[in-house]
């Protein structure tokens, strides 16, 4: 393919911490065309952007997500971990996330807990002009919320070998996209998700070389922490 759909992994998350404000602001400076994010709940039922179902790696926070209000996890800093010219970033969100991006780049939802799952859709109704696509290692969680959601685009993650188990599971949930790790994509896995009209992203890869192979396979596009170099990169060619 001539071009690859370049999806900001947590944003540019190898510049500014991850899940942030800060990261997401930064791919779209970035010209990334997507953002991918993750999501968990808090106790009182928010949707709080961040990978781990735990606070350590992360914030200044301990425990697991799930035990704090959404206010208090927003009281923690999220950013010095990662350099303290972003002491104070917070945990955001969803809705901030969906406030920020509006219509500029579409947003890869990963839903990190089955619990998770009815508050994004309620979230995203109230924000129909998102491009949103839904993701999870959990088929079964998005096979339930097609069957609440029936134009909602879905993304099917895969980190086994064992793809076409996974690949039948998405297509029965007329998934929008299949995303493999990128160790795991194959002549055979691209020419079935071809035919079938699912796209393909392989996540996450950072190595210009790795990312000219994946196009030159036939990959839609791909996950990455280094959005800028990776338009940097297809608008040389």
């Amino acid at each position: 393919m001539d071009d690859l759909f370049i999806w900001a992994h947590r944003g540019a998350s190898a510049a500014a911490p991850e899940n942030t404000l800060a990261a997401f602001a930064l791919a779209l400076q970035r010209q990334a065309d997507g953002i991918e994010l993750d999501v968990h709940l808090s106790r009182d039922g928010v949707p709080m952007v961040i990978h781990d179902d735990t606070l350590e790696r992360t914030s200044d926070g301990r425990g697991r997500v799930s035990a704090w209000s959404a206010v208090a996890l927003q009281a923690l800093d999220a950013g010095r971990w990662f350099s303290p010219a972003f002491a104070g970033e917070q945990i955001p969100t969803l809705e901030q996330v969906l406030q920020l991006v509006g219509e500029q780049a579409r947003i890869n939802i990963e839903i990190k807990s089955a619990a998770a799952g009815e508050a994004v859709l309620a979230l995203l109704l109230r924000y129909p002009k998102t491009q949103a696509l839904v993701s999870s290692f959990d088929h079964r969680l998005l096979a339930r919320l097609r069957g609440k959601a029936p134009q909602l685009p879905l993304g099917f993650l895969l980190d086994s070998p064992w793809w076409r188990l996974s690949l039948r599971r998405a297509l029965a949930s007329t998934a929008e996209s299949f995303h493999p790790r990128q160790d795991l994509v194959t002549r055979p896995l691209l020419q079935a998700c071809q035919r079938a009209g699912i796209k393909v992203y392989p996540w996450t890869v950072d190595d210009p070389e790795r990312q000219d192979q994946l196009r030159r396979l036939g990959c839609d596009g791909l996950f990455t922490n280094l959005p800028g170099t990776a338009v940097a990169s297809l608008l040389r060619r």
